[in-house]
């Protein structure tokens, strides 16, 4: 993967990660915490996973491994989760600018949350992320549907090519 792939990829994940805030903002503070059965239980713990997931990946890449994942109610309402995220959005992307094709082929040695050890490439764990990213979307948008809210726009990588390659009016 290039580094201008890996750019559109980031991109791509912030671009649906916003489309789905847009659409939880509807929600009340009962509906984003309501127990829906759901692998995690509500919306809002669904995108604090996704945060925590986001953030212990970047700790992995700084050269860190962290013992577990920051607790899902560490936020109280969609604002500091969304202050939040759009901080590791920032140290993600100033992360991964200066790298050139050879440092995305770095292959880096961390623990998992339960200490086991893991070797990766650094841009298939980037990957991971998004792909994680967009696993967890679908349940929220399922979330939503179940919730009686309106889903969010598309947020298929198509619909962003798509987006991206429409010229402006």
């Amino acid at each position: 993967m290039t580094s201008s792939d890996v750019q559109i990829l980031i991109d791509y994940n912030y671009w649906a990660r916003d489309r789905l805030l847009e659409a939880v903002a509807q929600l009340s503070q009962e509906q984003s915490t309501r127990d829906l059965g759901n692998s995690l239980r509500s919306v809002r713990d669904t995108l604090a996973h996704l945060h925590g997931a986001e953030w212990i990946w970047y700790r992995r890449w700084v050269g860190e491994s962290p013992t577990a994942l920051p607790p899902n109610d560490r936020f109280p309402d969609l604002a500091s989760l969304t202050s939040a995220w759009r901080d590791i959005e920032t140290q993600i992307r100033a992360y991964f600018a200066p790298l050139d094709d050879r440092a995305l082929d770095r292959v880096l040695d961390y623990k998992s949350t339960a200490g086991v050890a893991g070797t990766s490439v650094l841009w298939h764990m980037l990957q991971h992320v998004v792909n994680h990213s967009t696993y967890h979307r679908g349940q929220v948008t399922t979330m939503l549907r179940q919730l009686g809210a309106t889903p969010p726009k598309a947020m298929d990588l198509i619909a962003f090519y798509r987006e991206r390659s429409t010229p402006a009016a």
